[in-house]
């Protein structure tokens, strides 16, 4: 870790990567007492943990370059290892199909991300208000997912389903805003010079 910054907006992000083991952990070992409850606030507090670096970085004006990398990068990797776990529980083509959408778009999305950032044209892709709308409505079913006990008649997993179907709508749609926005760099027809005088 020498010479990296370790404000403390980016310690906590590192605490949210720290986490994923954790949750690991609590997510394989069997039947222990309130699981659901375990595995539930561990994936809150990341995800709180994502916000509250945020905060922090603008509060206490210490965004920097390994900060700007670090965040997205424990975002995906905390929704990824969530969802393959939640595909390892319920192997169903209900479940894989959202989720191959889901992972698919992030690996597409963060290499066309790397890619615009070496022609310098990184602002094109930057996260948008529909990609802040999808990670929000990820991370809601997710969570319901992992509850999986019914309180009463309700049954939260039913509601997890519905929220995970509306992240892949809006995981695909956010794909398209992001491709549309970077199709003159893709196409190779941006400032191109026109041929009428």
């Amino acid at each position: 870790m020498i010479g990296l910054p370790l404000t403390i907006p980016n310690m906590v992000t590192l605490f949210r990567i720290v986490l994923i083991p954790i949750f690991v952990l609590a997510f394989i070992i069997p039947n222990y007492p309130s699981k659901h409850i375990v595995l539930v606030s561990l994936f809150f507090l990341a995800s709180v943990s994502d916000w509250v670096d945020g905060f922090l970085a603008r509060r206490l004006k210490q965004e920097s370059a390994f900060g700007a990398f670090l965040d997205p990068v424990a975002d995906k990797l905390m929704v990824t290892v969530a969802i393959i776990l939640l595909v390892s529980k319920h192997p169903e083509w209900f479940m894989v199909l959202p989720a191959l959408v889901i992972i698919g778009r992030e690996l597409a999305i963060s290499a066309l991300r790397e890619w615009m950032a070496n022609l310098g044209a990184q602002a094109k892709v930057k996260v948008q208000f529909i990609g802040k709308l999808k990670t929000a409505s990820q991370l809601l079913a997710i969570g319901f997912l992992l509850y999986d006990e019914p309180i009463g008649k309700f049954e939260p997993t039913i509601i997890g389903y519905i929220l995970l179907y509306i992240a892949t709508v809006l995981t695909l749609w956010s794909m398209v805003v992001y491709l549309l926005a970077a199709w003159p760099s893709i196409s190779g027809k941006e400032n191109t010079p026109s041929t009428r005088e």
